[in-house]
């Protein structure tokens, strides 16, 4: 009995040791799905990108992605990773001073088929780039597709890779300019085991019908936390305009992400 008394009161303290044990791997795991791109993992992130002191005069711009991602498994050893980037966008002295719009720009669709064992994780697919737009502004007129394809490893805390695209219209307003786009963004990132982490990636648009180049450099931190039972990564940090058209640079900017997952 007394023995039987001793485990009973022994309990809830071994509970309260382990359980943040618990949490911690729980949070470390879903930091190091969330930096793989073709991870098995539902998840959808709102990314917001608040960008200022663009063009001669002195514009702002902000675009928040939607942008979610679901894995479906298509076989024993391969899955598809759907992924849609959706830009909703409010900028303001861009066209022209004091000129405000806002509304939808196009929309980017990419399948990654990526085997679920590997030692170097990848993905490739197609990549479509969809006229979604609810403005002139903000819109290509043209439907566009081309390959896409990621590629990273894993190493203890660390993440290191590269995810690439390139887009060609085949159909549109005969109107506007042709797409012809390149996207590059490498990237690195560490996580500590408490599910904290920080990195930083590159983003290289290569217009080449207009040859025009823009490129971003994004450091970040981030961390998983939880509201109630919902499991969040949230991550901040500036943005570095290196290279944009003539006219279209901005002084600085600050991205904020907000991911919630879906673990299965």
């Amino acid at each position: 009995m007394k023995t039987k008394r001793i485990q009973l009161f022994l309990l809830p303290v071994v509970w309260a040791i382990a359980f943040p044990l618990f949490a911690q791997q729980d949070a470390a795991d879903l930091a190091k799905q969330l930096a793989n791109p073709v991870a098995s993992l539902i998840s959808v992130p709102f990314q917001n990108n608040a960008d200022f002191g663009i063009g001669e005069w002195e514009g702002t711009r902000n675009t928040m992605n939607f942008q979610p991602v679901v894995p479906i498994s298509i076989s024993e050893n391969w899955n598809l990773i759907n992924r849609i980037i959706l830009p909703v966008v409010a900028q303001y002295s861009i066209t022209g001073p004091g000129e405000r719009q806002a509304g939808v720009a196009d929309a980017l669709y990419s399948a990654f088929f990526s085997p679920k064992e590997s030692n170097i994780i990848w993905g490739v697919g197609p990549a479509m780039l969809l006229p979604t737009a609810s403005r002139d502004e903000f819109a290509t007129k043209q439907f566009a597709i081309g390959p896409t394809a990621v590629a990273l490893k894993q190493s203890g805390g660390w993440t290191y890779g590269a995810l690439i695209n390139q887009l060609w219209s085949v159909a549109g307003n005969d109107e506007r300019p042709d797409v012809n786009q390149l996207f590059f963004q490498p990237f690195v990132i560490y996580n500590w085991p408490s599910g904290a982490g920080a990195g930083t990636n590159f983003e290289l648009t290569q217009n080449w019908t207009a040859n025009q180049t823009t490129l971003w450099f994004n450091p970040f931190i981030n961390g998983v936390t939880s509201f109630g039972k919902q499991k969040v990564q949230l991550a901040v940090g500036p943005r570095f305009n290196l290279a944009a058209p003539d006219g279209a640079r901005a002084n600085w900017g600050v991205r904020t992400v907000a991911v919630f997952l879906f673990p299965r």
